[in-house]
């Protein structure tokens, strides 16, 4: 199920992210800890939630999981009408999700971060991705969909992480 295409852009995306990180952020994710544009790829396909983090009206922080999707390079989540999340993106239109699992040696973890705006219409593709990922669910529930444009993505996976081969 790994997309071509999906992989080369995660990589892309993550390359430029720490092309222009701070020497502090480039020391705490080593280049022999990050994951491959395919890897990438397929621990965000196979991942369903995400933690997604925005900023309230009045600068306080909001934390809340959600469901998410990938498609044209954005990151998709279905929310409910009322959501705290909706307001927080209409006063302060960014978004960043943490995706993680694993503990200790075996975490690995997506951090990502870009603009978004809230819409009412998605693309059937997204609508149907998502429902996949729902486990067949329907997604009747979500009355406004954010999309999430990342501009910086950085990957970490330790040692033990499945995911990651003895060699790399």
């Amino acid at each position: 199920m790994n997309d071509p295409a999906l992989a080369a852009w995660l990589g892309r995306l993550q390359e430029m992210s720490f092309s222009q990180a701070r020497e502090a952020v480039r020391h705490a994710y080593p280049p022999e800890r990050r994951m491959t544009g395919p890897q990438l790829a397929g621990y965000l396909e196979r991942r369903t939630y995400a933690l997604a983090s925005s900023t309230r009206r009045d600068g306080r922080p909001h934390a809340a999981p959600t469901l998410f999707s990938m498609y044209a390079e954005a990151f998709w989540l279905p929310t409910l009408a009322g959501a705290a999340r909706l307001s927080n993106v209409r006063s302060h239109p960014w978004l960043a999700l943490s995706i993680l699992e694993g503990e200790h040696d075996t975490h690995a973890a997506v951090l990502t971060e870009g603009p978004a705006e809230v819409v009412t219409t998605v693309p059937a593709d997204v609508q149907s991705i998502t429902e996949v990922r729902n486990s067949g669910g329907s997604l009747d529930w979500a009355t406004a969909w954010l999309r999430m444009t990342p501009q910086r993505l950085f990957s970490f996976a330790e040692v033990g992480w499945p995911g990651v081969s003895s060699s790399s």
